[in-house]
């Protein structure tokens, strides 16, 4: 109970070359119950073990007056301080753009 993470996975290269050694039934090239976190991340949300969306809400601290608004992370229209009307976020074709000085922690 000293409070230490658990140690991550090592995350073996996918391009491994392939010896005869280890193309006999009872071997596999990768581990398929315990996937590597980054390439888990790097895969489409559908083809995840765990099927997980890529957006996510997040707390926008404006910088002018520091009131905190609800962002959705793939905003398509621009997202304006309730308070100051400073701008907090700009649209782009995925995630949207924070502000320069804005600061954010996901919900």
């Amino acid at each position: 109970s000293s409070g230490a993470s658990p140690p991550t996975p090592f995350c073996p290269p996918s391009h491994k070359v392939l010896r005869d050694s280890d193309t006999s039934p009872g071997n596999m090239d990768i581990d398929l119950l315990n996937p590597c976190a980054k390439e888990e991340r790097s895969k489409h949300k559908l083809k995840r073990m765990i099927q997980s969306p890529n957006s996510f809400f997040m707390d926008v601290k404006c910088p002018g007056c520091l009131q905190i608004t609800t962002v959705y992370s793939h905003a398509q229209t621009v997202v304006l301080c309730g308070n100051c009307n400073q701008m907090l976020c700009q649209p782009t074709g995925g995630l949207a753009r924070l502000t320069e000085g804005c600061s954010f922690r996901k919900k």
